[in-house]
């Protein structure tokens, strides 16, 4: 009884822990907010999307936005991204997997501009947890983080990219989200506009579309049951496997 008040009280303090990723950190030196990031639909609410069918899984950027600056990186750079909450503290406050997605911008376009439509999207860096026996629970290692982190490949070519930061918020993982809804996994997430030089010669893939890359029903959206339960052990979040794979040459 003690254990699933416990649980209770943890499900209840995350349930409005809404949060933003406006800022992105190199070199220790933060970035002001959206200056490389397009500001989200959801700027002054910090509300999740929910549809992952919707044009808006892509970057949720808001239409009328000013347009963000690119900022330069060399391959192999590690970036975070400042987690920034309205009315909460500056902290992942739902449990749920980490993702990065990174797209090339194609010839003749920039990344200040282009919409990142089509399959080009590739995954660079995901984070899931562990099931930690000794009170059988499943532990999020992005859970309280006060930022997020990813490398951009050493093997990633040089040139203009899209950098896609997602976090999945799974505190109603169990419920099947459907029009009109408001439980099912949220989505958190913002692009960065990115020029990466000092590149290698991979081939990013394999490459999605956005949306189409998820389905409302994925088990690693609809989980059918609680991340909360004693019983949920193993996960895998979703998408394509994470490119370079570990074995593949820089």
């Amino acid at each position: 009884m003690k254990f699933s008040l416990v649980l209770a009280a943890a499900a209840a303090s995350v349930a409005s822990a809404h949060y933003l990723f406006p800022e992105v950190i190199v070199d220790n030196q933060a970035s002001e907010r959206w200056q490389y990031i397009r500001q989200t639909a959801n700027y002054d609410t910090s509300n999740p999307l929910l549809d992952v069918t919707s044009e808006a899984i892509r970057c949720y950027e808001r239409p009328d936005r000013a347009e963000a600056e690119t900022l330069t990186v060399a391959a192999g750079s590690e970036l975070a991204f400042q987690v920034w909450a309205i009315n909460n503290p500056y902290a992942i406050g739902h449990p749920g997997p980490t993702l990065f997605y990174m797209a090339k911008v194609p010839d003749g376009e920039s990344a200040a501009t282009w919409d990142g439509a089509g399959d080009v999207w590739f995954k660079i860096a995901e984070e899931a947890g562990w099931f930690r026996e000794e009170d059988k629970w499943y532990r999020w290692w992005s859970l309280s983080n006060a930022t997020i982190n990813a490398t951009i490949p050493e093997a990633l070519p040089s040139g203009e990219y899209l950098l896609r930061v997602e976090h999945i918020g799974m505190q109603y993982s169990e419920k099947l989200w459907a029009p009109g809804s408001n439980l099912g996994s949220q989505f958190f997430l913002a692009c960065a506009q990115l020029s990466v030089t000092g590149g290698g010669n991979g081939t990013p893939g394999p490459l999605v579309s956005f949306p189409g890359a998820y389905s409302p029903t994925d088990p690693a959206i609809y989980t059918s049951e609680s991340v909360w339960s004693t019983t949920f052990e193993t996960y895998t979040p979703p998408g394509p496997p994470v490119w370079p794979a570990v074995e593949e040459n820089i």
